[in-house]
């Protein structure tokens, strides 16, 4: 799976997610092509080299015509006006759906700033051409360097104040930082707005925030510049793009564990079910002897980087423990396929677990039996016999 991680050491725009994203190989030109079919006039963008603390980046510009300013839509554009203008497009249908996500992630942040309906929301800077420019680009970018997955670091912001179509407004901006809730934030005493909506936006709506970079193949880096040099850090943002190398059956994943021994019995099945559902790949119960000898329940979780963060929330507001400890485990996993398997009562999926070419699991999927026994009433068994009697017809084995 090809993945683009965004290390977001000095916060993150819009033009510094699109000047990251070319700078890492993201074709310009084609770029500039496929914007021209927004129909939106009225500016032309480049990107140049520039230098940060030392460090070469891109920077992205857009710059509007002056007869921009005179268009009714400019400054205060709705939600409707912007998803029609992307839906009137000929972009592909993929990019119109994301570049929509985003613009409706942001619509529903000032809405609850504001205390009104997305719907009636005057998106003004965010709605102005350029920012239109860097997520619709953004997004276009992602697509052109195929990327499958995008994570993004903890967010560093700023502090200070700056001034909005509304007035001053202390920095992180309060659009910033409704879209930041329940992502990692790192505030700094730096006076300037490190990250603005439309990054927080464009990262929270198509990205998950992780601790740290998964495990890659490293493909290409590039570094988006912000406009400012900033004393204290490299004003850049840093995206890698790679693979990830999880297809060789070698895996690292987390170990999530907890003791609890104050806790109604019946809560830890709702507990689990809930922390299954939230992506984590599995999860046991294990009784244990505590502390004072007091008798309790160790709960033991495993979870990837991208959803641990969900896991450990759901564990701190569905349980009673005041702690948790995680570590990293390395796990082997046999390459699996699922297949159709024809029995005398029906298709059933079926579960192969391979290595090195070679089968070593067969196992029939539990709710397609379990569906199947009950529609006809007979026992769960003679449906699980059915399908390994018809395993030598699975062509997939040979």
């Amino acid at each position: 799976m090809k993945i683009a991680y965004f290390d977001c050491f000095s916060g993150a725009s819009g033009d510094m997610i699109l000047g990251a994203l070319i700078d890492a190989g993201s074709s310009q030109k084609e770029l500039i092509e496929e914007l021209k079919k927004l129909n939106l006039g009225n500016y032309k963008c480049d990107t140049k080299k520039v230098i940060r603390s030392s460090i070469t980046g891109t920077k992205f510009n857009v710059t509007i015509d002056e007869d921009a300013a005179s268009d009714e839509h400019h400054g205060r554009r709705t939600l409707k006006n912007i998803s029609g203008l992307i839906n009137k497009s000929s972009l592909s249908e993929s990019i119109k759906r994301d570049s929509i996500r985003i613009f409706e992630n942001l619509a529903d942040a000032e809405a609850k700033i504001h205390n009104t309906l997305p719907e009636e929301v005057h998106f003004h800077e965010v709605g102005a051409i350029d920012s239109i420019i860097d997520i619709v680009g953004a997004v276009i970018a992602f697509h052109d360097l195929k990327i499958e997955k995008i994570y993004f670091s903890p967010i560093r912001t700023g502090t200070g104040f700056v001034k909005c179509d509304h007035g001053q407004f202390p920095v992180p901006a309060p659009a910033t930082i409704e879209l930041l809730r329940e992502h990692r934030v790192i505030n700094t005493n730096i006076q300037r707005e490190l990250t603005t909506p439309t990054g927080a936006a464009i990262l929270t709506t198509l990205g998950t925030n992780v601790d740290m970079c998964p495990e890659i193949t490293l493909l290409q880096t590039g570094y988006g510049a912000g406009s400012h040099e900033i004393p204290e850090i490299p004003n850049l943002l840093r995206v890698m793009v790679g693979e990830t190398v999880a297809a060789s059956g070698q895996d690292e994943v987390w170990m999530v564990e907890t003791n609890i021994d104050d806790m109604p019995g019946e809560h830890f099945g709702y507990l689990l079910e809930k922390i299954l559902d939230a992506g984590a790949f599995d999860g046991y119960i294990t009784p244990v002897q505590m502390k004072k000898s007091r008798p309790g329940t160790l709960i033991s979780i495993t979870v990837d980087d991208e959803h641990l963060p969900k896991i450990e929330r759901i564990i701190f507001d569905q349980s009673t423990t005041f702690g948790i400890r995680k570590y990293k485990v390395a796990c082997k996993k046999l390459c699996r396929k699922f297949v159709d398997v024809q029995t005398e009562y029906g298709t059933i999926k079926v579960k192969i677990g391979m290595l090195n070419g070679y089968t070593k699991n067969i196992t029939p999927e539990y709710e397609d039996c379990r569906k199947i026994a009950n529609a006809k009433e007979i026992p769960l068994k003679r449906v699980y016999n059915a399908v390994i009697n018809a395993i030598p017809s699975i062509k997939e084995l040979s």
